[in-house]
């Protein structure tokens, strides 16, 4: 017992409660994107620091999202020969965000997201042409690898809630995917930013291997029942935890103490 809480560095107690949480956020993962958004606050409220829970969150994000990726490839969801620029692009996107993420001042990111993501939510719920029926693309496949995969990715490496999100949106309404299809690539475009910016952690030392593989094994768990949840079902249920996810992330990072939002309601009452 004693040696493998050295080897976590954590209780046995809360390694479990964090493996629960990576169960649940790569169901969401793997349906709307926003994993991230559950595992990096519980992480850091078992005592990681903040640069290890993000780096650990790397880790652990990517066995979800590689997981969900597989479902959705099983099912001929993804259409791996036309993504394979948007996924370059992506993963380049990525790295260069990483390592701007070491030297460029993330805060206004925190104080923008938020807002984007509401507006994101209301666009979801309103929109009459979110289903499973695919639309003409609006870009064509290098437009949109230079002006969408390339700079979510530089977004999801530099800062990352919601880049899953951000990725699904801009297949819908640029690419003119259905609902269905655009998860399942996005998880693609996804997997290739998370590789990117997971090559740049991996040599930070910032790392918590062991913890990381655990909690890996558990989002891998979660994000197979998500990916097939959103296969089977389509888009009644990816439209509405797409919404729910995005309006939750917003409330996450409008309320931190951080940013002006959450500042002037700490101030206030």
């Amino acid at each position: 017992m004693e040696t493998l809480e050295n080897l976590f560095h954590l209780p046995l107690t809360y390694v479990a409660v964090l493996m629960l949480v990576a169960f649940v956020a790569g169901v969401v993962d793997a349906i709307a994107g926003g994993g991230g958004m559950l595992n990096v606050p519980a992480m850091m409220l078992a005592g990681l620091p903040p640069v290890s829970a993000v780096a650990t969150n790397k880790l652990q994000g990517t066995f979800g999202v590689a997981s969900a990726t597989r479902s959705y490839a099983q099912a001929g969801l993804i259409d791996f020969k036309a993504m394979r620029l948007p996924v370059a692009a992506s993963a380049i996107g990525a790295g260069a965000g990483a390592l701007a993420a070491l030297v460029i001042p993330g805060h206004w990111l925190k104080v923008a997201v938020p807002f984007i993501l509401l507006a994101l939510a209301v666009f979801v719920l309103t929109s009459p042409k979110m289903s499973d029926v695919g639309a003409q693309a609006r870009l064509s496949t290098p437009t949109y690898s230079a002006s969408a995969a390339a700079p979510i990715g530089f977004y999801d490496g530099f800062f990352g809630p919601g880049g899953g999100t951000f990725f699904f949106m801009s297949l819908v309404t640029l690419r003119g995917q259905g609902v269905t299809r655009a998860a399942g690539n996005a998880k693609l475009l996804n997997l290739a930013s998370n590789a990117g910016s997971f090559a740049l952690f991996a040599f930070s030392g910032a790392i918590w291997w062991a913890l990381g593989l655990a909690l890996g094994l558990a989002s891998f768990a979660g994000a197979q029942l998500g990916a097939r949840l959103a296969i089977r079902v389509g888009a009644a249920l990816i439209r509405p935890v797409v919404v729910a996810m995005s309006v939750a992330m917003a409330l996450r990072l409008m309320f931190d103490a951080t940013h002006p939002v959450g500042i002037w309601v700490r101030t206030a009452f």
